[in-house]
């Protein structure tokens, strides 16, 4: 084993994806290979091992203290792989007293004794608090040989996530047995650690579990399957010392896996701390937190949700005016409402809208204290606004479809649209736009039924139904992506009036008293520049999560690879 290879590149690989337990699995596949001790030429060779398992399994069928069996194929003919020259292929029945899976007993109430089920045999060993309990009166009926004892395997032979687990009994207490779902392994002179060994890596529980997790069906370990199941059998003096080499790696992945949970523990707290001073500034030291945030991004976001934290506190900070400076000779927002009013009459007259009366505002109702320049608005004051439609019943009539030539998107095109609306779920034709409304490219859409309060922007024109609610900004906005960024940090409290009913669904009424914080119009398009340029970085954060987790399981598969090879 090429140990060194491993340990200069430890560093980069222990944080690929599931990389403790990969190392675990490594272990595992080197020591049943003979690649993880060195073998030594003076042990006794497994071939002479078998003959004396032999021996003493012949005595004990003749004292009546092991099975009886049937003869069985050359392992060989199974091999795997090849072994080192003192080593021997062998099935599990050769070298076992005893193979037989538990048999379902009757279960008491209470004031009885456990019997081990598969939930019983956990990785972590045995837990007998899973255990249900027949009466000592039933016992009666277990044969001897039934009895658990120590260093017995207990192996799980059926269940979903549970098939394949093997755990080595250590002083079990007495009359202690097992239902029909736990296969007992009783090893004859041959080392019964070694045996999990085998039995736990990826040849044999690899193979398991792959099974169980590619079928429909109920897969099943039976008692001839396990009786028949090879086994690559080294010296037993190497047995031994694979078993200790084994314990002594697996302690040593405990110490790495817990100092990784205490880094990223460490790491995890101080993202927290750092997002948490910008998500509720401190006026005094907002501009310093920020800029260490910023400056910082890489290391703060490890995880994917963090990167999804970062976005949505950059998109706070945004319409709180936090992200970017106040310009004093900007226009200011109060004074662009007024003058917007006749521009979005037409928009709507356009689109065979009404033009809402809304009632005033008062100061007590914002939801918090804007910047200079700032005012509150709603929709229907900074847009065109109103409801889808889809007037027809039923809605799926093929007379609106046939030859159709006009997008129509649905709630799913808005929900996965990720801020820009790019597909759509049907084209309705003449007659299906007849009964419709055709909103234009880079119309905002907002979804008030089925996933609520979902946005995004529309990247064409397009017809939606009344689960639908469509924004078409005035014309002096350059687009409605200040507005949709700001939905998204809406989109909890509007959840907040939906219905507690099967269906939640708001009202074109709650979205229409919905208050926005709008900047003057030259600090908005900063802000969306910025929040642009940050929304970029996340992106860029993502995959280089993504590739640097490829990178590093790559590493790690070549590494591992390499070391199997001598050194």
């Amino acid at each position: 084993m090429n140990a060194a290879l491993l340990l200069e590149h430890y560093a980069r690989i222990a944080d690929a994806p599931d990389a403790i337990a990969r190392l675990r699995r490594f272990v595992l596949n080197l020591a049943v290979r003979g690649k993880l001790v060195d073998q030594d030429v003076s042990d006794e060779p497994a071939s002479e091992l078998l003959v004396r398992i032999s021996a003493e399994r012949a005595r004990l069928v003749k004292s009546g203290e092991a099975q009886k069996s049937k003869d069985l194929a050359d392992a060989a003919e199974d091999a795997d792989f090849d072994l080192p020259p003192t080593w021997a292929w062998t099935r599990l029945g050769s070298i076992t007293s005893y193979i037989q899976r538990g048999k379902s007993p009757k279960y008491a109430e209470a004031d009885g004794v456990p019997v081990i089920s598969q939930k019983c045999v956990q990785w972590s060993g045995l837990n007998l608090g899973a255990a249900r309990l027949i009466t000592r009166q039933s016992l009666e009926a277990y044969e001897k040989i039934r009895f658990l004892r120590d260093g017995d395997l207990l192996w799980n032979s059926t269940g979903t996530g549970t098939i394949g687990r093997i755990i080595r009994l250590d002083d079990p207490p007495a009359q202690l047995v097992c239902d029909s779902h736990v296969t007992v392994v009783r090893c004859l002179i041959a080392n019964p650690e070694y045996v999990r060994v085998w039995l736990r890596s990826d040849h044999v529980y690899g193979t398991i579990e792959g099974r169980a997790a590619g079928s429909t069906n109920q897969v099943e370990l039976t008692g001839q399957m396990a009786i028949g199941q090879v086994v690559p059998l080294p010296p037993l003096a190497e047995q031994h010392r694979i078993v200790a080499k084994v314990d002594e790696l697996m302690a040593l992945c405990d110490q790495l896996e817990a100092a990784r949970a205490e880094r990223e523990a460490t790491r995890d707290t101080f993202t927290l701390s750092t997002l948490a001073k910008l998500n509720t500034p401190d006026p005094e030291t907002f501009g310093q937190d920020t800029r260490f945030a910023l400056t910082n991004l890489a290391p703060l976001t490890t995880r994917p949700d963090q990167i999804k934290q970062l976005r949505q506190i950059i998109l706070n900070l945004a319409v709180r005016g936090k992200l970017v400076g106040q310009d004093a000779a900007d226009e200011p927002a109060k004074d662009l409402v007024q003058r917007i009013q006749r521009p979005i009459q037409e928009i709507a007259q356009s689109l065979r809208l009404k033009v809402p009366q809304l009632p005033s505002m008062s100061d007590d109702q914002a939801p918090f204290e804007l910047p200079v320049g700032w005012c509150w608005a709603r929709f229907p004051e900074l847009g065109a606004f109103g409801r889808g439609r889809s007037k027809h019943r039923p809605r799926n009539d093929p007379a609106l479809y046939a030859d159709g030539k006009h997008r129509m998107i649905q709630t799913g095109d808005v929900a996965r649209s990720k801020g820009l609306i790019q597909t759509h779920t049907a084209k309705y034709n003449d007659v299906g736009l007849a009964q419709s409304r055709l909103w234009p490219a880079g119309t905002l859409c907002i979804t008030i039924a089925a996933n609520i309060a979902d946005s995004g922007i529309l990247g064409f024109s397009a017809c939606f139904p009344d689960s639908v609610v469509g924004f078409v900004p005035a014309p002096c906005f350059e687009n409605a992506r200040y507005f949709e960024y700001f939905m998204r940090t809406a989109k909890a409290d509007l959840l907040a009036f939906a219905p507690a009913t099967a269906q939640k669904n708001i009202n074109l009424d709650i979205l229409m008293q919905v208050m926005i914080p709008l900047p003057p119009l030259a600090e908005q398009q900063r802000i969306v520049a910025r929040v642009d340029e940050l929304m970029a970085l996340c992106d860029q954060l993502e995959a280089s999560l993504i590739t640097g987790g490829q990178t590093r399981s790559r590493l790690l598969e070549a590494v591992l690879h390499d070391a199997l090879e001598p050194a």
